[in-house]
Parts: structure tokens; sequence; C-alpha cells
């Protein structure tokens, strides 16, 4: 039996009848213990006690609840990463509140979207952001500035919430229409174990996650990695990711346990001696988001001395397949299934695929602590999604003879960019408010600089009295860049005269993939 099988036999999930995120990775640490490292573009640093910390979370609490937030309402979060966001977070948790994490890279369409589906009953954010936020859907809007939690008490006690009592909703983006809101329950950290059997996070070691807290693989790896005692150092950049400027605060700050992304390995790739120049103590590096293609994990092994383990997942269940340090690693594979997840390789009438064929990634519902609980306000989708045997990804994979898993890419129409899960329908509903804009359909296009894996590109009918124009285009995309986001909007628009479709119209994106 190798190691795998034998961690996978002794797995079993834990989950108490009564949990609290906020009481499991904030409240129970030691006082004097360092929590976090924080530095900004501007050179502001900050150490931060545990005790810091659960102040910080506790005036928080009594902050969301001097507004009115009690059990079951929920608090919308809108803020650059800071000590004092992640009090937010956690006072959410300590009052009983949902959690809506929120990027300021949402163009004002996507933010008032996720107001409004989720019923927020407040806004937290900050002076920079406040006018973009739609104050007449919620009671509140708290502007998070310097000084504001010292208003209030750091005296709170944590709400004795159940472990399938609801805690966050994660929004993801599908191909028929507008970002749907996951609903996740307190339980959902417990089935991050990524951080023990691929990261091996260490009490006491510096941990840094890449990605933004907004999505599931910013907050996991903050909180996964605070649950098992690590200190977190977190850097506000400003502006676009700079690898040198990642290289260098990771080198000073003698980081040694990394969550990253492709697109980001991609760009320090393109770093000359960053080896040299940046010397590192790094332990263990692991990226998820998108397939880690296995010239970037060459090119860090040999840079850095370290294998990157590749994990896979999504905003519904995650990490479903990861590389482990106790096993072979087989470049450009996902790896194998995760302990304690069911994951087979289906046909469509969910019969299990041969080794070596291509078949739909599936995870076999109800089996772990991070199956969700269902879409916010969406029976529909939650019954066809959720109440199945099995949990479809549309993703679609191979496995090999010994079980390793290797990604083929979407089985639909959503597209992957800069590990960004981006909905088709999204983008070619903001290219449709231009005036010119008849009709759109957005695809994936490989990304010409090769950072970024694909890109969206628009395929874009004018209505009459237009003519196609690199400035024209240009407009477009910066007007879909302003009210979806910043990392949706199309890289690249091609104007045609019409769109393949179906008998029924439906636009036939997979044509446009092709061609």
């Amino acid at each position: 039996m190798s190691r795998y099988d034998e961690v996978c036999a002794e797995h079993e999930w834990r989950v108490p009848e009564h949990y609290n995120i906020a009481a499991d990775v904030c409240d129970r640490h030691p006082p004097d213990k360092l929590a976090m490292i924080f530095e900004d573009h501007a050179g502001t640093r900050r150490e931060v006690t545990w005790g810091e910390q659960q102040s910080l979370a506790n005036r928080a609490a009594n902050m969301l609840t001097a507004h009115g937030v009690g059990k079951g309402d929920r608090v919308a979060v809108c803020v650059p990463a800071s000590p004092e966001t992640a009090a937010v977070f956690f006072g959410t948790w300590k009052v009983g509140g949902i959690l809506i994490a929120m990027s300021v890279l949402y163009g004002d369409d996507g933010i008032e979207h996720r107001i409004r589906t989720s019923g927020a009953k407040v806004i937290v954010t900050d002076a920079e952001n406040a006018g973009r936020m739609p104050a007449e859907l919620v009671d509140h809007v708290i502007s998070l500035d310097a000084g504001l939690l010292a208003e209030y008490d750091d005296d709170f006690e944590t709400l004795d919430t159940l472990a399938d009592d609801p805690a966050e909703i994660f929004f993801t983006s599908g191909t028929t229409g507008l970002a749907k809101g996951i609903l996740h329950a307190h339980r959902y950290i417990l089935g991050h174990e990524e951080f023990s059997y691929c990261h091996e996070v260490e009490d006491g070691e510096i941990f840094h996650g890449m990605g933004e807290w907004a999505w599931a693989a910013g907050i996991c790896p903050l909180l996964g990695p605070w649950r098992l005692g690590a200190v977190q150092y977190v850097y506000a950049r400003k502006g676009g990711f700079d690898p040198a400027v990642q290289l260098e605060a990771l080198s000073r700050n003698r980081v040694s346990n990394v969550f990253t992304t492709p697109t980001a390995m991609r760009a320090m790739m393109a770093v000359e001696d960053a080896g040299e120049k940046y010397p590192q103590v790094f332990r263990q590096v692991c990226s998820a988001g998108e397939a880690l293609n296995p010239e970037a994990i060459r090119w860090f092994r040999d840079q850095y001395g370290v294998t990157a383990l590749d994990y896979y997942g999504l905003s519904e269940s995650y990490p479903l397949v990861g590389n482990f340090p106790f096993m072979e690693v087989r470049e450009g594979s996902m790896g194998k299934p995760m302990p304690g997840w069911q994951v087979e390789i289906l046909d469509p009438d969910e019969n299990p695929v041969p080794d070596g064929e291509r078949g739909e990634i599936c995870l076999r519902a109800r089996t772990n602590p991070h199956y969700p609980l269902r879409y916010w306000d969406n029976p529909e989708a939650s019954a066809r999604d959720f109440e199945g045997e099995w949990f479809h990804t549309q993703d679609a994979a191979e496995r090999d003879e010994d079980g390793y898993y290797w990604f083929a890419g979407r089985s639909d129409d959503v597209i992957i960019s800069a590990g960004y899960r981006i909905g088709p329908f999204e983008v070619e509903s903001a290219c449709i408010e231009h005036p010119a804009v008849h009709e759109a359909a957005a695809v994936a296009a490989p990304d010409p600089k090769g950072v970024k894996g694909d890109i969206v590109k628009a395929f874009v009918v004018l209505d009459e009295g237009h003519e196609p124009s690199d400035e024209l285009a240009s407009e477009i995309m910066g007007s879909v860049r302003g009210s979806l986001s910043a990392y949706a909007y199309p890289r690249q628009i091609e104007f045609t005269d019409e769109l393949p479709k179906t008998l029924t119209g439906k636009i036939r994106r997979i044509e446009l993939r092709q061609e």
C-alpha cells in the first residue's frame, strides 16, 4: 500500500455539532502569539498579535451589532486586505451573520448585483470606494477608516452557532445567467485539509496567500493556515501584480509557505536570475486556480529547489484533487483526489469512464464538510446541482492507470483567465449595454503574452449605423471594464457580421473558440 493509500485509509471527517469559524480560527489563539505581518505599497508595516486581532474582531462584532446586524443577516465587505478587514470577517461570524467578501476590482454593476441578490443589510467599505456602493439597497454603508473600530468595546461573546449554520456566500459565474451566490456553512473551512496534506503547514511559520480575499482561493489560504497556527504575511499592493516586488517581499520576510497561482508563477518566470536576486526560504509552495504548466514547475524548481504542488477545485467545493509531498509529482497532473473526497470521472450518464478516456470531474454529494448548503435564493439551480448523487464540475479530465488526474479543459463555456472564472453571459450582457453593440459572444482565447493562460475575447455584431474601428473596440472594452470588473473585460474584440447559432437561436461559442 502506498503512502497516499495509507493516508486515505486513515482519514475521517471530524465535524462537531456546534462550530463557529471565528471561535476556531480567531478566538482560541494565545493573545501574545504573532498573527499577521502586514505591509502595504506605501511602506506601512505592522506586526499584529492574536490579542490585537481578537480585540479588533470583537470591536467589529460590536460595530455590526450597533448597526442592527444579527444572526442570518448578510454583511458585504469591499475593502482591501488588512487586519481590520479580517476583523470584520470574524466579527460577521461572531454575530452569526453571513459574509459576502467583494473585490474592489468589481465594477459597479457587479457590486450592485451581489448586494441586490444577497439582500445585504450593511456594506463595509472605505472612503475610496464608498461612493460606488448602492446605499439605497442596504440599511447602512460603513466606512472602515482609521480609528473606526476603536470607538467600539473590545469585549464580545461569540455566538454559539451550529456547524451547519450559514456563514458565507461565494459568487461564481455560469454560462446562462449572472453570477450565482453559493451558500456555505461554518463547517466549510474544516474541509480545507490541503493546508495539512499539501502545504503541511507548521505552527509559527510564515505563510503567504497571493489570492484576493473576495474569492475562495483567497480567503481560504487566510483562514486555513491560521487554524493551524501559521503567521500570515499580508501584502496590500496597489495596481497590478509585480513579480519582482512580490519575490522581494517574500524574501525579506522569510516566508516559508506560499499559495500562488499559475498566472503569478508565469509572471515570475520573466524575472531574470530570480533565485539569485531574491533568495527564499521556501519549504512548501502550492498553486491552484487553473492548470499549472509543467514548464512553470520546472522553472520554479530550478530557481528555488522546491517542486510546486498543483491542486484543483472550484467555489462550490475545493480542493477536490491535489498533489502531495508524500507521493510522486507528475508535472502537468492535478494529482489524486484529496483524502476523504469521493471524486470520479464520469460520462453523461454518471458512469465511470475507463482510464485514459475523457469525462467530467464529479464529486459525490454530501460526503465532506465543504459541500454547499445551496445556492442563495435559487431553489431550482440548487435542486439541479446539489441534490443529486453527484455534483458536476463541468470540467473535463482524464485519469491515468496510476490514478493521476489530468485536466483537459472546460466542458462548458466558462472562461478561466489568470485564475478567475468568468461567465460569458455577464461579459456579453455588459457588451450589449454599449449603444453601438447589437449582439456579442465571449469566449476564451490564448493570451498572446503567455501570462494569463487564456484571455476574454468578444465577437461583436454592431448595430446599423456603426462601423468597426480600433477606437470603437477600445471604447467597448473600457465600458465593460467599468461596469463589470477589471479582470473580466474582453482584452480582444473582433467585429463580425453574425454569430454562429443553433436552430433554437443559442450562440455556438464552441465554433468561435475553435476559430
